[in-house]
């Protein structure tokens, strides 16, 4: 097999900003491996709090090309013998294989894997800003495209409460929030009640990763938690089971497909809730995470629809439901990459 690798900048709609900044681009790395005339591709989404980056994904991604083989069946052979590090570029192999897999089959990816097409809806992101302006966001979000939203939360400014109590007047959609580990265990139960009376379904990831007040705040909050960072691969699940009522799995975080599907069996194994999330990246990071969306409770599929321009579309909106594509593979029609070895 031979893989071809390159940057690809994303430019966003607008600014998005979280507990930790704000961004108006990103880069990703996209990836394409043939075997036999026949092409598949994926992306690579660097996580910056990991400290990956687009650079070093593809310094990865080159490094370890050779070491693919002949055989696009043998997944995980394969992911066996790269080093267990670089996990966004471990994806991106990972999804181009089972796009590769899905093509010579003649199948879509979601088929392959014996699962639905049909996930949960999606929730949309409403970005961290003032409370008035977050009410604007969510009151136009509430046109009819989405079911749920999602609330970045962590502004260290003691408006938190008042940003959730500012959308609710705004909207009647199910909300959830994202803390991104900017809250304390004093401030996550100062403010989870408040969040409870106005309907939120769950909080992700209050306090910062391997706090050990996880166990005290999971006993006492009112709402379901849900772990983000604390949560990266099958080795986390059991530990996050003390800490959380449920995890979120990001294909970029856990190295692909197959490493996210047993996340999520053992995370039900475990009585954990599953939430299926995403970074800011276009549909061809999209598409691989909804070929598994059935097996989540919740979803966090709106990275593509955040961007200026989706340069890979394949994924569609339908009643507030990322679908996959019925075609080949992933389905995402993707410009091919040549130059990179």
């Amino acid at each position: 097999m031979h893989l071809s690798a390159r940057i690809v900048r994303l430019e966003l709609e607008e600014p998005f900003t979280i507990a930790r900044g704000t961004e108006t681009e990103v880069e990703v790395v996209q990836v394409e491996i043939a075997h036999d005339g026949t092409a598949g591709m994926g992306e690579a989404t660097p996580i910056e709090r990991y400290d990956e980056s687009a650079s070093s994904a593809l310094a990865y991604l080159e490094a370890h090309a050779d070491e693919l083989g002949n055989d696009p069946f043998a997944l995980d052979a394969i992911l066996e013998r790269l080093p267990l590090e670089q996990f966004a570029a471990r994806s991106a192999i990972d999804s181009a294989l089972h796009d590769l897999c899905g093509k010579l089959a003649g199948l879509p990816v979601w088929r392959l894997l014996g699962l639905l097409r049909k996930g949960p809806p999606t929730s949309w992101t409403i970005t961290l800003k003032d409370p008035d302006a977050m009410a604007r966001d969510a009151e136009r979000a509430s046109d009819g495209r989405f079911h749920r939203l999602k609330l970045k939360l962590g502004g260290r400014d003691g408006l938190d409460v008042e940003r959730v109590r500012a959308v609710r007047a705004a909207t009647g959609l199910p909300l959830q929030v994202d803390v991104n580990e900017y809250w304390s265990l004093d401030e996550a139960l100062e403010a989870l009640p408040a969040l409870a009376e106005a309907g939120v379904q769950y909080c992700e990831q209050p306090l910062a990763a391997g706090d050990p007040n996880g166990m005290e705040l999971k006993k006492r909050a009112p709402i379901p938690i849900y772990v983000d960072e604390d949560c990266h691969t099958l080795a986390d699940v059991a530990e996050c089971a003390d800490r959380a009522h449920g995890i979120n799995i990001k294909l970029a975080k856990s190295g692909g497909i197959r490493e996210a599907v047993r996340m999520a069996h053992a995370a039900r194994a475990l009585g954990l809730g599953v939430m299926l999330g995403c970074m800011i990246e276009s549909g061809l990071a999209i598409a691989p995470a909804c070929q598994i969306a059935s097996l989540c409770d919740h979803v966090d599929l709106d990275g593509n629809l955040l961007l200026a321009h989706d340069p890979c579309p394949g994924v569609e909106l339908v009643d507030g439901v990322q679908l996959p594509s019925t075609e080949p593979g992933l389905g995402v029609h993707a410009e091919a990459i040549s130059g990179s070895r």
